[in-house]
């Protein structure tokens, strides 16, 4: 398959977009450690020199719209969109490295849902989850894409009727 620029685009092995983990992105860099890691948002490639700049792990507790109770463990990356690092992207393996000396300190579940706080440093952070990455050309490129809220009892109510439409939430209270 080829970019809208022709480079050529070869898919790793597939994950679910909707929530990529640490665990499911470390797995699928593996194989490409020497490779440049760009990620995208906005339709644009960061910029070379972009940071990671802080890991959290976070353990989250909430009700939703319905007063259900929720929880789930969430790992956010910062990425500031800056042009220091030099004239290429930082390389998967470092990325990797990185990560690794993070979990070396703080308590990574691998299996964590994984957001990305991105911003440039003059605009506001933005939220964004991370789709599968794909070697382009000499890359390995992640698309970043806004992530959107939902209300989760809906989600539930969408997933157990496969697909099929209906009220909101499927009860008595709504979002």
């Amino acid at each position: 398959m080829l970019s809208s620029d022709n480079r050529k685009i070869e898919p790793v092995p597939p994950m679910d977009p909707g929530d990529l983990t640490i665990g499911d992105l470390l797995d699928a860099l593996a194989d490409y450690k020497d490779k440049p890691l760009v990620f995208r948002y906005d339709g644009r490639p960061v910029k070379p020199g972009y940071h990671v700049t802080e890991v959290k792990a976070g353990q989250f507790s909430a009700l939703d719209c319905e007063a259900n109770p929720e929880s789930w463990s969430e790992i956010f990356v910062q990425l500031w969109d800056v042009d220091e690092g030099g004239p290429v992207h930082m390389p998967a393996g470092k990325f990797a490295a990185i990560i690794r000396k993070v979990s070396d300190h703080v308590a990574l579940d691998q299996s964590a849902k994984l957001t990305f706080e991105v911003s440039d440093g003059v605009r506001p952070m933005e939220l964004h989850r991370a789709a599968r990455p794909s070697v382009v050309g000499d890359a390995v490129e992640v698309e970043l894409s806004p992530r959107p809220a939902s209300c989760k009892p809906r989600d539930r109510w969408l997933k157990e009727q496969a697909g099929a439409s209906g009220p909101c939430c499927g009860a008595s209270r709504c979002c």
